[in-house]
């Protein structure tokens, strides 16, 4: 059997790890067993009832957190000359085409967290598969990162626009804030995206569509959600 540490021993000591609780109380106890030094992120996991096997129940989408995500996120946008101060202006970190293309296929570079990139250079994009995919930093239209308002969409993914789409197991997993943030703003970042999941059930889909929600920080135990007091389910 695996030792507890310390720290955990304490954090299990401050709740009750089988309840469920409400997201903001839920909240307020992960701001309370979370002892890292830093400051650790907030994530959540939505268990749904669906087969990602099949193409029709492929959950997967964006979402537009109202408190953001807390973190700095580094923007590469991948346009046109005539696009680029549009993108500067909007905030990205590196903008170009050609150089960056090459720096990525050459020397495997990806310190960023988003790439932007214009239906038009798509093509371009398609041998940077490899580096890319595995990364999860491929563009995608159905993410808003391939568009021809490179502007906006900088402004949202740096606002806290962020995708989600669900894992070979059913699960949804996202990060929703930092601990630093007030227990109100994480559940209602947290409430954001349930709520969106919910708009997107598939048709196909049978049987509860919802089965489990937990959140949790770095290195802390997952704190169950009472699905009862989450309107839509």
């Amino acid at each position: 059997m695996a030792k507890i540490s310390k720290k955990r021993k304490e954090a299990l000591a401050k709740f009750d790890i089988e309840k469920s609780y409400g997201l903001e109380e839920a909240a307020k106890i992960l701001k309370e067993i979370s002892y890292t030094k830093f400051d650790a992120s907030v994530d959540i996991d939505v268990r749904l009832g669906v087969d990602p096997r099949k193409a029709d129940q492929m959950v997967r989408g964006v979402v537009a957190l109202p408190h953001g995500t807390g973190k700095q996120v580094r923007v590469l946008v991948l346009c046109t000359p005539d696009k680029a101060e549009e993108a500067k202006a909007a905030g990205a970190d590196h903008v170009g085409l050609d150089d960056y293309i090459q720096k990525i296929e050459k020397e495997g570079w990806t310190d960023i967290d988003v790439i932007i990139t214009m239906p038009t250079v798509m093509a371009k994009l398609g041998r940077l598969g490899k580096v890319l995919g595995p990364r999860g930093l491929m563009p995608n239209p159905k993410s808003g990162t391939v568009t021809l308002e490179v502007g906006k969409a900088v402004q949202e993914v740096k606002a806290g626009k962020i995708d989600f789409k669900v894992d070979k197991t059913g699960i949804i997993h996202a990060g929703i804030g930092k601990v630093s943030f007030d227990a109100k703003k994480l559940a209602e970042n947290a409430n954001e995206l349930i709520q969106t999941l919910i708009k997107l059930k598939p048709s196909s889909a049978k049987g509860t569509y919802v089965k489990g929600i937990s959140l949790s920080s770095t290195m802390s135990p997952g704190i169950q959600i009472d699905k009862s007091t989450i309107i839509g389910l």
